[in-house]
């Protein structure tokens, strides 16, 4: 029967195209994965900026198509609002002709599944009369209160001290900060408000969450629109282990100093390691990365701390050898498989979207330093819902003082409060490997997309 239905599904043929940034690619490349094992051809759509970087990628029913968005170097800081607007006007012509070349070849394209900040796709597929499916890479409650932007049910800026979303009441700062601080990035914050444009006409909504993380919210987006789980998208290593070797992404921007933090964790203690990373766009301040080193130090703790190259300058003077006896200092590290080693004790992280769901996955408790776009939302999560970790207190400008880090960790490592954020973080674990096995509310999920792609004429 499995035979079957993969001779069948060879004959389908799906073009996923995320929009072009890390936390956006890994976790659509990771759903190719999944699509691919069960049978379809996948085409990943990227630009050349990214195309260079994907690595060991397993499956030959993905294959890395580059489309031109204008640029032949990735966006920065500076210059992302410019980059945007060229995306915005190059890259739907270059994604058509893409469309309209593997559909000229024969292939039997049948859906594009699209990020959901790019949703002028969705016109692309309708002009090739294939399914439109759009793909959030936020969580729902972030697309939720986005959504409620969109219609106008929430006003921006979002003034306090109570803000009130379907199911649940929170503060104003627990908010992400496009709709607290309108304004500063308004490219991206168009990008955010306008993925719900025309959402109510795609064939499919995807979300990179599972029912049981956020099922007040789930229920009440189904309530709207037929909306499909299915994640965790992360390597299937790390959770159900039916994808053969599937043991990162497949896609980095820097080079992973993989021997040297693994051989470091190996002689230490179980639980016993705190592992601070910011991710690959977060760039602190000098004063706060030496406040972060003092909290880091007075812990007493054994830390693992990742700080790319250009940010290493910002370190205080010889901390790295006065600290060698307790911290290691890499400039980047295979984040996936830190968390998953028995070492780990905690992570101060920054509460990407990605990031907090490999923790969650991968059962680890944490210290959260939220700094912008979701990241505060996710923490209000991480502390309130689930349990399975504390949010640092922070000054009025967002400063976080050492005493402060060392205090939260401490919180998260000894004592009682510790124990129970474990415990919490050791159930997420599970259900969130019980979502991606078989018969699991994702893996439901995708075989009900799978279904109806092969049956759809």
């Amino acid at each position: 029967m499995m035979e079957s239905k993969a001779n069948m599904g060879s004959e389908v043929h799906v073009i996923v195209f995320p929009y072009p940034i890390q936390g956006h690619i890994n976790p659509m490349l990771q759903f190719s994965k999944q699509l691919a094992s069960r049978g379809l051809n996948v085409t990943l759509a990227t630009t050349s900026s990214f195309s260079s970087k994907f690595h060991d990628l397993k499956s030959s029913s993905i294959t890395i198509e580059t489309i031109s968005d204008g640029s032949t170097e990735a966006a920065t800081p500076g210059t992302v609002e410019e980059y945007m607007k060229k995306f915005d006007v190059v890259a739907p012509k270059s994604l058509t002709q893409l469309v309209e070349h593997k559909i000229g070849i024969g292939h039997n394209v049948r859906c594009l599944v699209y990020d959901s900040g790019i949703p002028w796709a969705l016109d692309i597929a309708k002009k090739f009369d294939i399914q439109g499916a759009s793909f959030f890479t936020q969580s729902c409650l972030v697309s939720l209160i986005f959504y409620q932007v969109h219609q106008g049910i929430l006003s921006i800026p979002v003034e306090g001290p109570e803000i009130c979303v379907p199911g649940m009441t929170f503060d104003a700062r627990d908010v992400p900060s496009f709709v607290r601080r309108v304004g500063l990035h308004p490219s991206l914050e168009k990008l955010v408000i306008n993925q719900f444009s025309n959402c109510g006409d795609a064939n499919w909504r995807f979300f990179n969450t599972f029912d049981g993380l956020e099922s007040k919210v789930v229920d009440w987006m189904a309530s709207q629109w037929a909306v499909k789980t299915i994640g965790p998208c992360i390597p299937s290593m790390y959770l159900d282990k039916r994808l053969e070797d599937d043991k990162d992404y497949g896609l980095s921007l820097f080079k992973a100093q993989t021997d040297a933090c693994i051989q470091w964790l190996d002689a230490r203690e179980s639980a016993s390691v705190v592992y601070i990373s910011m991710g690959s766009l977060a760039s602190l301040g000098g004063e706060q990365m030496v406040e972060i080193a003092k909290g880091l130090e007075k812990s007493n703790k054994f830390f693992l701390w990742v700080v790319r190259a250009l940010e290493e300058s910002k370190l205080p003077l010889n901390f790295k050898e006065k600290t060698s006896n307790k911290g290691l200092i890499v400039n980047w590290c295979p984040q996936l498989e830190v968390l998953a080693h028995s070492a780990l004790g905690c992570f101060v992280t920054h509460c990407g979207w990605n990031s907090t769901l490999e923790a969650v996955s991968l059962g680890v408790p944490m210290v959260a330093f939220p700094q912008w776009t979701d990241q505060p939302t996710n923490a209000k999560c991480i502390v309130d819902f689930w349990r399975t970790g504390v949010r640092v207190k922070v000054d009025d400008q967002g400063f976080l003082n050492s005493d402060e880090l060392e205090f939260s960790i401490r919180e998260v490592m000894e004592g009682e409060r510790a124990k129970e954020i474990r415990s919490n973080a050791t159930k997420w674990k599970q259900l969130t490997k019980e979502a991606m096995e078989e018969g699991g509310s994702s893996d439901r999920n995708i075989e009900e997309f799978i279904a109806k792609l092969l049956s759809y004429s």
